[in-house]
């Protein structure tokens, strides 16, 4: 693949330089978060309780009975936590690029809808079958996909979250590193692998079930985005997957016996 011409006063863009930028990035994201779900995955299996026995909480309460005070950390922090895709945003603009370059943009909405739609319903109704059968089988966690007060800015905030999950994970795991990879003169089978085994480390802390149900998914988003060439449906089908989980969690535990 043609490596971008470095615009005036940058420096051109090598397979090693791109290897430290990967590397820079993922520090201070998602890699960081893969190296601290490993460690707490360390934890759980150390612990006296068995795995499904320990709780993994994916949206806590910030500041129990301080409802106004936990709403301001609900959303600083979801500001904090995506904002490694501005960096994205301007190391692409660097290398003269731009969020275009990863099929992040507004060129094709419909389509995004559509394919986002339809990779949910695949993916979503599979994803939950998966986690019920690792739960039974004891090599997970109990997932509490929310914990936050009862208050009217509760349902805001988890779909809120979910749009977060869903904009990181696919511009950062899924677009960026898959294009910066390809550009760096990996082979694209050798480019998904890493990306799929990232995208699985930082659910490490939910099991083991968490981090095979997150390399699969991670081995489908990342073919389609090499086929596609975009990552909006793939934010698209994460945030309407994680926006079912968070609001259906809200509203179904404790009414439904299946649901732990």
């Amino acid at each position: 693949m043609h490596t971008p011409t470095a615009p005036a006063g940058v420096s051109e863009l090598t397979p090693r330089l791109i290897r430290a930028e990967i590397f820079v990035v993922f520090a201070v994201s998602l890699g960081a978060s893969g190296l601290v779900a490993l460690v707490r995955l360390v934890g759980a299996l150390t612990a006296p309780k068995e795995l499904r026995g320990q709780r993994a909480v994916l949206t806590p309460s910030l500041a129990p009975g301080r409802p106004w005070l936990d709403l301001a950390l609900q959303l600083v922090d979801i500001a904090i936590t995506v904002a490694p895709v501005a960096l994205v945003a301007y190391l692409l603009v660097r290398s003269g690029e731009s969020m275009r370059a990863i099929g992040v943009d507004a060129r094709e909405p419909g389509r995004d809808l559509r394919r986002g739609a339809t990779l949910a319903a695949v993916i979503g109704g599979t994803g939950l079958a998966f986690y019920l059968a690792v739960y039974a089988a004891g090599v997970n966690l109990t997932v509490v996909a929310g914990a936050l007060p009862d208050e009217w800015w509760r349902v805001p905030v988890l779909v809120l979250a979910a749009a977060q999950n869903g904009v990181l994970e696919e511009v950062l795991v899924a677009g960026y590193l898959l294009h910066r990879l390809a550009q760096a003169g990996h082979g694209p089978w050798r480019s998904l692998v890493i990306s799929a085994l990232l995208r699985g480390s930082y659910h490490l802390y939910q099991g083991f079930g968490g981090f095979v149900g997150n390399v699969v998914m991670g081995l489908v988003f990342g073919r389609l985005y090499q086929r596609w060439g975009r990552a909006m449906p793939l934010v698209v089908a994460h945030t309407l997957i994680d926006t079912v989980a968070f609001v259906g969690y809200a509203l179904l535990h404790g009414r439904v016996s299946w649901l732990p």
